[in-house]
């Protein structure tokens, strides 16, 4: 069915119709507006509640509870989910509502268009019709006029008291008026023709091709709202395998809350490393009383065979000063050793400062390499800047670090005090007649405490003065000797040594050496490569593994 034949005569509905298109069109299109902005604001709202409930903190308030980390794992999650419907409102602001209003805007320039052509076509057809019918009209009164001119001649003519020349008048005013009418006739005729060929191009022609490009317009926009019915839908399942995602974190974090672990946590956390408290003795304050010897007298149980009262039974100040283990702990100043903390919280405290100031030495042995780089190239390109500007700033570098270093050793000096070892590292290197192997865990060089032996980001340690320990001529009448000196060791390269310094030696990390002279207590140690050159390398620098009688047996240092 076509509107141009079976709706001929309905120009005002259709324009009604169409009208009522773009109207539900623009009204679907605020439907959508709002739906984004109810997506929009959705996604703020929840991204304010993750930024309210994961607020910014500092590294020391990381979560370590399983049940705290699974609760930001799903505040993660939500956020995520929040970007999702982000992008929902994003997608229908652009691919549908946008794509609606320009739509609207096309249909109502083609819809405006199609009805003038249609107003045009009526008012021309209307024109042709009032033509035809002033030229009906005008033959109408003229042939009236013809009439009233041949009843005067009829009358005029039976008269016998009319004069020839009234006749002759009337029969002249006759003449003219038929002639006046027959001429009105053809005009008639030829406009009456032109009205019904005008009147059947506009209804066989004119009005189907309009109506049918409006019912086109009205079908093309009955399929756009389909499209971006199914666009709406689209938006929704693309984000949906991402939203599944969300929502499997979340499963997941909840599936990896550990009442275990938080347990071992809270024991971790708060565990003092005291000991409990023993049974209270008794206490008796009737010794100095006469007896009577009754037997309801209450004597004191004697100590028998000179055995001494266990010490975990006396009363004394240690034990009554720990009764805050049952009670209310009292308030203690913070101390910098941390010695007002139990020991095992005392022990994690000094550690993690430890490993705080280890990394801020690290910076430091950075920096002062980054200088001294930065000065050899001055050295070798004045052009570029003067080395002596960086030399003060090298010597701040280095005083940092040997407060860093001693900050270090004070502390663990103190960790050694709590866990009842001294690890300075004059008692790390034991004498030669004790043989053992390093243990697994050990003090990095800058005296931090690491249970990994090979860490693959190491600094090394200060180095000794080779001036201090001998001066140039001593190292050349050493190396001035004919007889090589014998092989009582080997040692591997745990730092590269440049060897700058003359009578030193040049090492590469994890390079093994021949030991042929132990450490004098200067720092230095003498060595050989594989390649016969000899020289000093700092003995903090090297893993030492000393020969025992010739026998194999080995001493690491």
């Amino acid at each position: 069915m076509t509107w141009g034949t079976e709706l001929w005569d309905q120009f005002e509905n259709l324009d009604k119709h169409t009208q009522w298109g773009i109207d539900f069109l623009e009204r679907y299109s605020k439907f959508v507006k709002e739906r984004l902005e109810i997506e929009q604001t959705y996604a703020k709202q929840l991204r304010s509640l993750v930024k309210k409930y994961c607020p910014k903190r500092s590294k020391d308030d990381e979560p370590r509870f399983s049940s705290c980390v699974s609760f930001y794992s799903i505040l993660n999650e939500l956020n995520d989910y929040a970007g999702q419907r982000e992008v929902v409102a994003e997608e229908m602001g652009h691919k549908v509502y946008g794509e609606l209003m320009r739509y609207s805007q096309d249909l109502k320039s083609e819809r405006k268009q199609h009805l003038q052509e249609g107003r045009k076509a009526q008012q021309y057809l209307d024109q042709c019709w009032k033509q035809m019918d002033n030229s009906k009209k005008k033959f109408e009164r003229e042939c009236k006029e013809a009439e009233k001119s041949q009843i005067s001649y009829d009358r005029l003519d039976n008269d016998i008291n009319a004069t020839k020349s009234e006749v002759e008048k009337a029969k002249s005013q006759l003449y003219l008026r038929t002639h006046s009418a027959d001429e009105s006739k053809n005009e008639y005729a030829a406009q009456l023709q032109n009205f019904n060929g005008e009147q059947w191009k506009h209804f066989n022609v004119a009005i189907p091709q309009i109506f049918k490009n409006l019912q086109d317009m009205d079908e093309r926009r009955t399929v756009k709202l389909g499209e971006t019915y199914r666009s709406f839908a689209d938006v929704e399942r693309r984000v949906v395998p991402i939203i599944s995602k969300c929502l499997e974190g979340m499963v997941t974090a909840a599936k990896a809350v550990d009442q275990r672990k938080d347990s071992a946590i809270v024991v971790e956390s708060f565990k003092s490393g005291f000991e409990p408290p023993g049974d209270y003795p008794f206490e008796d304050y009737s010794q100095n009383l006469s007896r009577t010897g009754s037997d309801n007298t209450i004597s004191t149980p004697k100590n028998e065979g000179g055995v001494k009262p266990d010490p975990k039974h006396s009363i004394s100040k240690t034990a009554k000063n720990k009764l805050w283990l049952f009670g209310k702990k009292p308030k203690a100043p913070s101390l910098e050793d941390f010695s007002h903390l139990p020991p095992e919280q005392r022990r994690k405290r000094l550690q993690a400062r430890i490993d705080e100031l280890s990394k801020e030495l690290q910076k430091e042995v950075d920096q002062r390499d980054a200088l001294n780089k930065m000065k050899d190239v001055y050295e070798k390109n004045p052009q570029m800047g003067d080395p002596q500007s960086l030399q003060p700033k090298i010597s701040e570098t280095m005083c940092n670090m040997e407060k860093l270093r001693s900050e270090i050793h004070k502390n663990e000096s103190w960790l050694s005090e709590v866990e009842g070892k001294v690890s300075t590292r004059g008692d790390r290197r034991p004498s030669a007649d004790v043989n053992h192997h390093a243990p697994h865990g050990r003090e990095s060089p800058e005296g931090s405490y690491t249970d990994v032996p090979n860490q693959e980001h190491r600094s090394p340690p200060h180095q000794p003065d080779p001036r201090q320990a001998h001066q140039p001529d001593e190292f050349d009448d050493e190396f001035d000797d004919d007889d090589p000196l014998p092989v009582i060791g080997h040692c591997k390269a745990l730092y590269s040594f440049s060897g700058q310094n003359e009578g030193t030696l040049l090492m590469k990390e994890n390079e093994v050496l021949y030991i042929i002279e132990e450490d004098k207590g200067d720092g230095w140690t003498r060595a050989r490569k594989q390649s016969g050159e000899e020289g000093y390398v700092p003995t903090s620098y090297v893993e030492i593994a000393m020969e025992k009688n010739s026998k194999g047996a080995v001493t690491y240092i």
